[in-house]
C-alpha cells in the first residue's frame, strides 16, 4: 500500500537524520526532503516530530531485539540454559546488527540531550525484559526480583554485554583482532554466561549471614 511505504520512506529517512543531527537539530522539512514525501505526512502517520523520533527509537531498541528475547526467555529450559540464550539473543542483536552504526549514534544524541520519548520506550520495551531477566536471575540465586543483590547481579550481566555493544570503537583498537564475527561473538556470550554464572552458583549457596555467623546478642 501506498500509505505503508510512505511510513516506510518516513520512518528510514528518519533514522539517519536523527542519527546525524539528533532530536533538536532535526526539522521534519529536512527528514520530508530525504524521504520525498509531504510535510504532512508525519502529522499523518506519526502525530508530529515526537511521535516519529518515538517510532524510531522503538526500532532501535527494537521488535527483532523483544522477539529473539523473549523467545529465548520462552524456552522449556533450566534457568541457567535460558540465561546463556538470553545473553546470547541480546549479545548478537546488540553487535551483529548492521543497525548498530545509525542506533549508536542516535543514542549519542539521546544520552547528551534526553527527550520525552525516552522514558516512554524504555517502559514500551526494555523495561518488561529487564523484569524477565530479574526473576530470572532470582531464580537461580533463590531471591526475589526486587532484592538488592538480584537487582545487582542483573546489572552486571547487562553490564557486560554493553561493554562489547557500545565501546565497540574502542575496543577496535584495544584489540583489533576482535572483529565481532558470528564465531566470535559466539564465544564472548559463552564466557559472560560463564563468568556470570560462576558467581551466581557461588551466590545462592552462601547462606545468610545470621545463619553463617549467629545473631548477635
Amino acid at each position: 500500500m501506498v500509505a505503508d511505504r510512505t511510513r516506510s520512506k518516513l520512518l528510514e529517512a528518519a533514522r539517519e537524520v536523527f542519527a546525524e543531527r539528533g532530536y533538536y537539530r532535526t526539522t521534519i522539512r529536512q527528514i520530508c526532503s530525504h524521504a520525498r514525501t509531504n510535510i504532512a505526512a508525519v502529522n499523518y502517520h506519526f502525530g508530529g516530530k515526537l511521535g516519529l523520533y518515538t517510532a524510531v527509537l522503538r526500532q532501535s531498541v527494537g521488535s527483532a531485539q523483544n522477539e529473539a528475547i523473549h523467545k529465548a526467555f520462552d524456552q522449556d529450559a533450566a534457568p541457567e540454559e535460558i540465561l546463556r540464550q538470553v545473553i546470547r539473543a541480546r549479545l548478537n542483536e546488540a553487535c551483529g546488527s548492521d543497525r548498530f552504526n545509525w542506533r549508536f549514534r542516535l543514542m549519542v544524541h539521546e544520552l547528551a540531550q534526553p527527550t520525552p520519548a525516552m522514558s516512554r520506550v524504555i517502559d514500551e520495551t526494555m523495561r518488561p525484559i529487564y523484569n524477565r531477566l530479574r526473576e530470572l536471575v532470582g531464580a537461580i540465586i533463590h531471591l526475589p526480583r526486587d532484592h538488592e543483590k538480584t537487582r545487582l547481579c542483573t546489572h552486571s550481566i547487562i553490564g557486560q554485554v554493553a561493554h562489547y555493544a557500545h565501546s565497540r570503537r574502542v575496543l577496535a583498537r584495544l584489540w583489533p583482532e576482535l572483529k565481532m564475527t558470528p564465531e566470535q561473538l559466539e564465544k564472548i556470550a559463552n564466557h559472560i554466561a560463564e563468568f556470570s554464572l560462576a558467581y551466581l552458583r557461588a551466590a545462592s549457596s552462601v547462606p545468610p549471614r545470621n545463619a553463617r555467623h549467629g545473631r548477635r546478642k
